[in-house]
């Protein structure tokens, strides 16, 4: 049992903890029950709740009990952001997130067995809790000078946007959370992200006060690039999702191919379930053979296949290659080409295709018509993989993938594509 706590060490996984020590000698003794709330604030997890999510299935594969709490009642408050006041959602609307979120989560989780996992949800036991009662039972415990300390509340405070008694009051929530959980399954350890650290500790603290026990808390860490942003945004800006239609599993798999060589070591620690020899291998081929890219190959892989299933990770690998003439175009599906060129750069002609040069004049493979017809001139100019020769060539309907797109490329390397009709 004590293992996984040397793993999650060597892993890069353990960023704060209560007692490191006390943990391990509790471990000891045999499994354990512990929880990681994940709170709805949107249709899906993101790649930042990975790192939670496979923290957790890490911990059930050493022979622990999980409780994954998908937080009906916090994910109406939210929880305080540095900068401004979380939108309040529906109550509909945030009981359609929960229930996304925790098919989301079941899949990477074992319900059998003597480790067998459970899904809870805190609407539960605060929907029928009175005012009264949440004042009286749980409020007299919260030290407001304490409460008034925590990064995200102290942040707020000292903004022009101030905090609301709403989200003030989100770690009392979180703290009930743990002691009823503890009450109820025995629960005896949380795991959460090292942000978090604040309402975290608002858990052992409320029940320590009402039953004069010590229970434990393990934090990850944040994941950070050279410049010390958080990783998990796209190149767009926008976040890497675990749902399909949010992230496409192509899009999703190429994010980890292109993250920089500096961050490959970390990540294969954290996201993969590789043991040490060949991650220290692939460490190694990465530092001495930059170019070649093996761990950010071998990473894209298992976290996609890992998120997305074998299938979705084989037809990623697969347009990956045939984009740049290492492999078969028409033997893509249509979701995963047209996803391809969404993240390259997609082009909509929605009547007759004009002639090559244009086209990749239009696509912005070029940056004139001369440009285009120079590219073309030398060799250089590629529709669906077979080299163009004629700048004034249109190409048929009977070329196109799917009936539907073409893939340009100029040189080895640059892609676009071009799809004919209105926009699916």
């Amino acid at each position: 049992m004590t293992d996984v706590l040397d793993d999650l060490q060597w892993r890069g996984l353990i960023a704060l903890s209560t007692d490191l020590d006390a943990l391990r000698a509790e471990l000891a003794k045999g499994p354990i029950t512990y929880y990681c709330g994940f709170d709805p604030t949107g249709p899906s997890l993101h790649f930042g709740h990975l790192t939670q999510v496979i923290t957790v299935r890490r911990l059930q594969l050493a022979g622990n009990r999980p409780l994954a709490l998908v937080g009906g009642a916090t994910g109406l408050i939210g929880d305080p952001r540095p900068t401004a006041e979380r939108t309040l959602h529906d109550r509909g609307v945030v009981g359609d997130w929960v229930e996304r979120i925790r098919r989301q989560i079941e899949p990477f989780l074992d319900f059998t067995g003597p480790s067998a996992a459970r899904m809870v949800n805190n609407l539960d036991w605060t929907q029928e809790l009175s005012a009264i009662d949440f004042l009286r039972d749980i409020g007299k415990h919260f030290r407001v000078g304490k409460m008034l300390s925590k990064d995200a509340v102290s942040a707020r405070l000292n903004s022009e946007a101030g905090i609301s008694y709403t989200e003030f009051s989100y770690q009392i929530l979180q703290g009930l959370d743990y002691l009823e959980l503890h009450r109820r399954y025995g629960c005896r350890l949380q795991t959460g992200g090292s942000d978090q650290w604040g309402n975290l500790t608002a858990g052992t603290d409320l029940i320590h006060r009402t039953t004069g026990e010590s229970v434990h808390l393990l934090a990850t860490p944040l994941i950070t690039d050279a410049n010390g942003e958080k990783i998990g945004k796209s190149t767009g800006g926008g976040s890497i999702w675990l749902d399909p239609e949010m992230t496409s599993p192509y899009a999703f798999y190429q994010y980890f191919i292109n993250v920089e060589d500096a961050l490959v070591p970390q990540l294969l620690r954290m996201f993969t379930f590789l043991d040490r020899e060949e991650i220290l291998a692939l460490e190694k081929e990465t530092a001495e053979r930059p170019a070649a890219r093996a761990g950010q190959r071998r990473l894209a892989e298992e976290v996609t296949r890992l998120v997305h299933g074998e299938a979705e990770t084989r037809q990623a690998v697969a347009a990956s290659q045939a984009l740049f003439g290492r492999g078969s175009l028409v033997e893509l599906a249509p979701a995963t080409l047209r996803a391809a060129l969404v993240e390259a750069g997609l082009t909509t002609v929605p009547g007759e295709l004009p002639p090559v040069a244009a086209l990749f004049k239009e696509s912005g493979l070029a940056s004139s018509g001369g440009d285009a017809r120079r590219t073309i001139a030398e060799g250089g100019a590629y529709v669906n993989n077979e080299r163009v020769t004629d700048p004034d060539e249109r190409i048929g309907a009977d070329r196109l993938l799917h009936g539907r797109w073409l893939v340009l490329r100029r040189g080895k390397r640059t892609i676009a594509g071009v799809e004919v009709g209105e926009p699916i």
